[in-house]
């Protein structure tokens, strides 16, 4: 089936700004509440947000299979499902009613008033309700640089790591979407040249530059999901900050890896924009050496070039760009992370998501994290209202931003932005 959707010759009737993450072209999908305070699925054109519930009601999508309710739920997990072949039609659809040239709706102003939104007037909620949630660790460049602080140059990188996807199992109940604040959280840490350990807030918070995928229902429990029929189960992705506590890691990540260190919060970016609508910006991703076993083996382009950046925002200050990098950088594919979370037989169903890790590129000024950014804080970065950073301070405003673009359109996700708090205070 064509995806039409994409047709960069098309335009809206619905204004677009120049720049705008969200083009015609676009068509992401999220949940957000109404002013008049109902829940509901929609998608983002320009600065509007257009009720799909509304737009099923009014008949819209008459001729698509789906349930009478599938768009008047709090979730996505329903739509994303019913698998690739309603995803591409409903979005082929929406594409067609905002053309240019469809009078249907757009002449009709009782209709528009009910179904289009000013994106101010609305307020996001986490799109999925996500079971499970996994975390990788996938970026080449950021496993060596941790190896090389934690271990040294010559041993960066464990044996394990350039032979299959390493990740671990997070916590779902706290991620969050963007706007959302984020508590300091407070634990174990062993001081600098200390025997015992000390219980009170993290010192060393940090952000992980990510990106996450949303599965839809993969497989049943004991079948592995090959890796030519990986990407079929991928709905879409989304921007992840996954807040990270260093002092804490260090302290608890041996023998079993990331714990309470990792779970306080992960933030996401609340549009997931689908899989066909970054097909234009495939780019093949770095050559793997050793070549992995034959399960993981793919040929082809299936990486993406997505451009992310991050920015610290001070309190009543203006933001600094500290990083910016690629996707594209990433060693292990997402085809070849879902491949290997289901080869034990492990069932990856709709609504879970799974983190990128940390995404680094090959200069100083690139890399995912402010543990990478200031080498562990021997070096700190300066911002722009002349304050330095070893790590996240109190009341800073962490802001991942990403997009692809090229000559003829611009794909983008939006933004995921936190702002950190103190420890929690119990009243």
């Amino acid at each position: 089936m064509p995806i039409s959707a994409n047709d960069t010759k098309r335009k809206s009737w619905i204004e677009v700004p120049e720049n705008s993450d969200f083009p015609i072209q676009n068509i992401p999908f999220g949940v957000f509440l109404t002013k008049e305070n109902v829940v509901t699925v929609g998608t983002r054109i320009g600065d509007s947000a257009i009720d799909l519930g509304a737009l099923q009601q009014l008949g819209y999508f008459s001729g698509i299979e789906l349930t009478d309710d599938m768009f008047m739920q709090d979730t996505l997990n329903d739509f994303i499902s019913d698998g690739k072949k309603t995803w591409r039609l409903v979005r082929n659809r929406i594409a067609d009613i905002f053309d240019e040239n469809n009078p249907k709706l757009r002449d009709n102003t009782s209709h528009k008033d009910i179904i289009i939104f000013n994106i101010e007037e609305v307020e996001m909620q986490l799109p999925v309700l996500i079971g499970d949630y996994t975390d990788f660790y996938s970026s080449k460049i950021h496993a060596s640089n941790v190896g090389k602080m934690i271990r040294n140059e010559e041993n960066a990188l464990l044996p394990n790591w350039p032979q299959m996807p390493i990740g671990y199992h997070g916590r779902s109940s706290t991620i969050i979407p963007s706007g959302i604040p984020v508590h300091r959280p407070i634990g174990q840490t062993l001081p600098q040249d200390g025997s015992t350990p000390v219980f009170g807030a993290s010192r060393s918070i940090d952000f992980e530059l990510e990106t996450a995928f949303i599965t839809t229902d993969a497989n049943v429990m004991g079948e592995m999901i090959p890796i030519s029929e990986a990407e079929d189960y991928i709905f879409g992705m989304v921007l992840l900050n996954d807040w990270t506590a260093r002092d804490i890691q260090k302290w608890e990540y041996m023998p079993l890896g990331p714990f309470l260190s990792k779970s306080f919060a992960s933030s996401i970016s609340p549009w997931i924009v689908t899989m066909d609508a970054l097909e234009p910006f495939r780019v093949a991703s770095p050559k793997q050496n050793p070549s992995p076993l034959p399960y993981l083996q793919q040929k082809g382009k299936h990486s993406f070039d997505i451009n992310l950046e991050v920015s610290i925002e001070p309190e009543n200050a203006e933001p600094t760009t500290v990083s910016k990098t690629n996707f594209k950088h990433m060693y292990w594919t997402m085809n070849q992370q879902l491949t290997h979370h289901t080869s034990n037989g492990c069932r990856v169903n709709s609504g879970d998501m799974m983190g990128s890790g940390a995404i680094s590129g090959p200069t100083e000024d690139s890399y995912g994290s402010m543990l990478e950014l200031t080498w562990g804080g021997e070096k700190p970065l300066k911002l722009n209202d002349g304050t330095e950073r070893k790590f996240i301070n109190d009341n800073d405003i962490v802001i991942i931003k990403g997009f692809c673009e090229n000559s003829q359109v611009r794909i983008g996700f939006g933004e995921v932005c936190s702002k950190l708090l103190p420890p929690f205070v119990r009243k």
